[in-house]
């Protein structure tokens, strides 16, 4: 930790956020490697610690022979001030270098509100804010996750978007920046080049016309570029990559345990979600192998706590059999297991019996609308019926609440 920043960190909140050191972090010679990828997150350590993806993808990158990948949090308006008076500029929190001096810069997109912080970071790191600024090799920066399946909005700031699930593409793009470097591309011919990969969407390579009422009249592909970008999806999703070896952060942070994520996509179609269209087709995890990859994860981690996660954790279809196998695991270890996402007309005596072998967590059941007029509407499939089912289920075996998730202004919603 250089002194400037060793001087400045006992004036911030949680000043754990900006110090790396972590167990299992990830630190790498620099003269070892020939790629630098800095992997950011346009918000809060914490929040950022308890996304699954970003964990996938720091293991997955870290993995690589010849490539460092480290993490890039937002910082808070505190340590931000201290940094800008300072002219400190945005790290990585393995290394402590300058994030302007990677070879590639990827964000990971979970949210709109995030999408001005993605410029205050890259100002932050001292950077050009707009693609056409930066006429290097490098960095290139990059962004994905569900956000940037509605890329326009940063267009003008992102060199490339990877469009669907990051594990494999994210190898492929590392691969050609290699290459482009070995052979001395220049960052267009760079970036022509990975127009092509399936899933990569550069915005620089595709021109824009309007109607005069400002709506778009057409996008016409220059240079080769497809006229349609088809999103990327792990096809074999027992072979895709699962961090065992999990960073254990020095600070509380929001999902502080294992994750283990059963299934990606979802069976049900609610119109409000997402997720639940991005990430399709369902495709599961066999429960064997995920009753490993969380034994493992909790020797490795010291985690008292383990959460099954997906979009619907009770459409699982080896659900009960994958909890008895890790509660004869998790009960003489007193590790508690959880599921956060249950829905109320899947929920059942057998399987909350199960829950509460070793600890007794919260329940939260969604019905996301107060009528069954809107929770039609919405395609949420749910019976009034099917809750207070649920909710006589959960109290006659000892719980004395439950939690509910509503949404406020559905469209045709009316104050009534």
């Amino acid at each position: 930790m250089n002194r400037t920043l060793e001087h400045i960190l006992p004036r911030v909140q949680k000043p754990a956020r900006y110090t790396g050191g972590e167990y299992n972090a990830v630190v790498k010679d620099r003269r070892a490697v020939d790629v630098r990828y800095a992997l950011c997150f346009p918000d809060t350590y914490e929040i950022g610690m308890s996304n699954l993806g970003v964990r996938i993808l720091y293991g997955l990158m870290n993995e690589m022979d010849g490539v460092w990948c480290e993490r890039v949090f937002a910082p808070w308006g505190d340590m931000e001030e201290e940094m800008r008076r300072e002219g400190i500029p945005l790290y990585g929190l393995e290394s402590g270098d300058s994030i302007a001096d990677f070879d590639l810069i990827g964000f990971s997109l979970g949210y709109e509100m995030a999408y001005t912080n993605v410029l205050n970071m890259l100002d932050l790191a001292g950077l050009p804010l707009r693609s056409g600024e930066r006429t290097e090799l490098s960095p290139i920066v990059v962004a994905g996750g569900t956000c940037a399946f509605n890329p326009e909005p940063l267009a003008p700031f992102v060199d490339l978007f990877v469009l669907g699930e990051g594990e494999d593409v994210s190898v492929e793009i590392i691969q050609l920046y290699r290459q482009a470097r070995e052979e001395g591309w220049g960052k267009e011919e760079f970036l022509t080049a990975a127009a092509r990969i399936p899933g990569v969407y550069v915005p620089s390579l595709y021109e824009v016309s309007y109607h005069g009422d400002g709506t778009v009249a057409a996008v016409t592909p220059l240079e080769g570029a497809p006229a349609r970008v088809t999103k990327r999806i792990v096809q074999d999703f027992d072979k895709s990559y699962f961090p065992v070896k999990t960073i254990v952060p020095s600070t509380e942070i929001v999902h502080d345990r294992v994750m283990l994520e059963l299934f990606r996509g979802c069976i049900r179609g609610c119109r409000f979600c997402q997720a639940g269209y991005v990430y399709r087709p369902v495709r599961s995890r066999d429960p064997k192998q995920l009753a490993e990859y969380g034994k493992a994860a909790c020797e490795d981690s010291g985690y008292q706590e383990m959460t099954l996660s997906s979009l619907s954790s009770t459409d699982y279809p080896c659900l009960l059999e994958l909890c008895d196998d890790l509660l004869d695991y998790c009960a003489p270890r007193d590790i508690g297991l959880s599921l956060p996402s249950l829905r109320a007309d899947t929920f059942s005596m057998n399987l909350m019996e199960r829950l509460q072998r070793v600890r007794k967590g919260g329940l939260t059941f969604a019905p996301e609308a107060g009528t069954q007029r809107l929770r039609d509407a919405i395609n949420k499939n749910l019976r009034e019926e099917d809750l207070l089912q649920s909710c006589r289920t959960a109290f006659a075996g000892g719980w004395s609440g439950v939690k509910l998730y509503f949404m406020l202004g559905l469209p045709t919603e009316t104050d009534e």
